[in-house]
């Protein structure tokens, strides 16, 4: 198989020591509990020093460039700084489904996705991670890992810590969840999350531009923003539509997703407790067009209907079931 990309990761002893110190009293994120997580103490989100996965796999359920025909070497990071209520991944997010890793066993994992032929490394809820993720990143490089870094995120992310990457991810692949803070504390209990979103999104993509792919359309680096519709479009994503076409650019690349359903405790808010609509969906994809986008990515809104899909069980050997069957 022909190697999608070499590269050499821009880990320096300093930046390690700079990372882990921050967990002293954590401000990893814009929550800034300032826990000491060396004395093991949590915080909003609840992680410890060591880290903690729920499992690592050849992902196929991604977008196109970032799974491709091999998957996506995706490492799935147990807890999140964000409590969206009706997040799919809770078992591993909210409830703590997982186990813990050493940095050196984390390497071990990513080089074993690389060995089976994975496109990239897929690091999912990385955020609360990165001084863990940037020494394990650091002793795989030196044992032969080259393929590409996946920076994939919900959003809530401080860009005084992005910057920290620079010349380390390859890939931002982050949510964009909400154009309203009313809604983000609402849903997802968080603050400010536009703002600081916004600006590491923006980091983001003065980091590593639009979207590049190789011959093949694989994702080799840039930015891919995701957008999940949510009923009555709560999430107000033509405003953050408006927002990457006048502030970032038309060449990332966008993948807009039908796939919401209730999940978690989605059904204690009326207005979650549905599937989006067709025409839901339609108005925003129509709108992603007025505004000249054609960089991305859409779903067949008949998805919704195949019930295992999109609806990952981490309690189980295939965690994927749909994918995982259907590759």
């Amino acid at each position: 198989m022909v190697k999608s990309c070499q590269k050499k990761y821009n880990i320096s002893d300093e930046l390690i020591a700079k990372l882990d110190g921050l967990l002293h009293e954590c401000t990893l994120c814009p929550h800034e509990c300032r826990v000491n997580r060396h004395t093991s103490s949590k915080g909003f989100c609840k992680a410890g020093y060591e880290a903690e996965i729920s499992s690592a796999m050849a992902h196929h359920g991604e977008e196109p460039p970032i799974s491709g025909s091999f998957g996506s070497g995706t490492i799935f990071f147990t807890h999140c700084n964000m409590k969206c209520v009706y997040c799919q991944n809770y078992q591993i997010s909210q409830e703590g489904h997982g186990r813990f890793l050493s940095v050196l066993e984390l390497s071990k994992k990513m080089l074993s996705l690389q060995q089976t032929g994975c496109h990239n490394i897929n690091l999912v809820s990385p955020t609360i991670w990165i001084p863990q993720i940037i020494k394990a990143v650091a002793d795989a490089a030196a044992k032969g890992l080259y393929i590409p870094l996946v920076y994939n995120t919900g959003g809530y992310d401080k860009s005084e810590i992005i910057k920290m990457l620079d010349g380390i991810v390859d890939i931002y692949m982050p949510d964009i969840r909400y154009s309203s803070n009313e809604m983000a504390f609402k849903y997802s209990g968080v603050k400010n999350y536009v703002e600081n979103s916004r600006a590491a999104i923006k980091e983001m993509h003065r980091q590593v531009g639009g979207l590049v792919l190789d011959r093949n359309g694989i994702a080799l680096k840039g930015l891919l923003i995701r957008l999940l519709v949510l009923p009555d479009n709560i999430d107000g994503i033509k405003d953050t539509l408006d927002f990457i076409k006048n502030e970032l650019s038309e060449d990332i690349g966008l993948s807009i997703m039908a796939q919401y359903h209730p999940e978690y405790k989605a059904y204690r808010y009326p207005e979650l407790s549905r599937n989006v609509t067709a025409g839901e969906y339609r108005e925003v994809t129509s709108y992603a067009e007025k505004l000249g986008f054609e960089n991305g990515w859409v779903q067949d809104h008949y998805s919704l209907s195949v019930e295992d899909m999109f609806r990952p069980d981490f309690k189980k050997e295939k965690v994927f079931k749909y994918y995982e069957d259907n590759k």
